[in-house]
């Protein structure tokens, strides 16, 4: 399993994953920090650039917050 450091940022006007140097990622969001619903995006970001399923992409910390740590079925990341 690999843990992402991620930054996240709603309400953007597109979608992307950036991976910073230091191998954390900053991703932009379209949807609001409201109800979830830019949690559910970021899985669903996560779990289609990385190929994996949903229901494998976990946000183990930060739910409420920009930072996040999220772990995916993946070897690790350099």
């Amino acid at each position: 399993m690999a843990i992402l450091k991620i930054k996240v940022k709603p309400n953007s006007k597109q979608q992307n994953i950036h991976q910073e140097p230091d191998g954390s990622f900053k991703v932009s969001l379209k949807s609001p920090p409201i109800d979830g619903k830019a949690n559910e995006e970021l899985i669903k970001l996560l779990a289609k650039k990385f190929d994996v399923a949903k229901s494998q992409v976990t946000i183990k910390s930060g739910l409420s917050s920009k930072n996040k740590l999220v772990e995916l079925p993946l070897p690790l990341l350099e």
